[in-house]
């Protein structure tokens, strides 16, 4: 029987400043290979410090339980030994980088992560046809990194990284409210999952999110419903149907009894 491509296993994390209570409580989330799951729920029920602990964060520490990423127990890996092995996470805010143009970063970001050492032209060449499936400028490429960016143009940039890199699993961590996400930038979002995906349909992918019209665009295989930092309910599109007819609240009363 296959792996799965990640499995959390009863995940127990806190703040590696404050440790005097658990941001995640015993969270379980299993992906296949070309699944796509949403994570749904109240701001603060810990979404983004999952997306930021999957990815190897000093910001967390983990108390116990653990993450396997295809078949390895990585719960321990650094930040960086994660992406060399196939896992992406775009950020809800992307750092600038002062004096590191984006065709630089992906140079750099690719020979580690593949072991590819093509040279700067070549790697120009090679990322003409994704930047004009994501409707990218030319001169998008040679711009400092995320510098004067909007938050259209921050998505473009995540998701032309997501492209080049091939990543086996892509947490995309988006901004917990609806109202913060232009809709440029929700377009750029779904259009970017859809394309990289038709290229590279075993990447599994985790959606963090409360943006039913980004659920609605991208139709998750896996709806999944995180409050008080566990995993309250799952099911499929429903389920996301469910949350914005009903409220926060409805979720809220589920956790009491977990």
């Amino acid at each position: 029987m296959t792996s799965p491509l990640l499995r959390v296993a009863d995940l127990h994390v806190r703040s590696a400043e404050n440790s005097t209570g658990e941001i995640l409580k015993g969270l379980d989330l299993t992906v296949n290979a070309g699944a796509v799951h949403a994570i749904m729920g109240p701001s603060g029920s810990g979404k983004s410090a999952l997306a930021s602990t999957l990815m190897g964060s000093g910001e967390y520490e983990v108390v116990s339980g653990s993450v396997h990423f295809m078949g390895d127990d990585v719960t321990d890996w650094p930040t960086d030994e994660r992406a060399k092995a196939g896992m992406f996470l775009g950020f809800q805010h992307p750092q600038e980088i002062p004096g590191v143009s984006v065709i630089q970063f992906l140079h750099q970001a690719l020979s580690a992560r593949k072991g590819i050492d093509l040279s700067v032209p070549e790697l120009r060449l090679a990322t003409m046809g994704w930047m004009k499936r994501l409707g990218m400028d030319s001169s998008f490429i040679d711009r400092r990194l995320n510098e004067g960016f909007s938050a259209a143009e921050k998505k473009r940039n995540e998701m032309l990284q997501m492209a080049i890199l091939e990543p086996a699993i892509a947490i995309v961590d988006e901004t917990n409210s609806g109202l913060d996400i232009g809709i440029d930038a929700l377009r750029i979002t779904t259009q970017g999952i859809r394309e990289v995906r038709v290229d590279n349909p075993d990447m599994g992918v985790v959606l963090i999110t409360n943006d039913q019209r980004l659920i609605d665009h991208v139709t998750p295989d896996h709806v999944h419903i995180l409050v008080d930092g566990r995993i309250v309910a799952s099911g499929g599109m429903e389920l996301a149907e469910q949350l914005e007819k009903d409220g926060e609240d409805a979720f809220r009363t589920v956790s009491i009894g977990v």
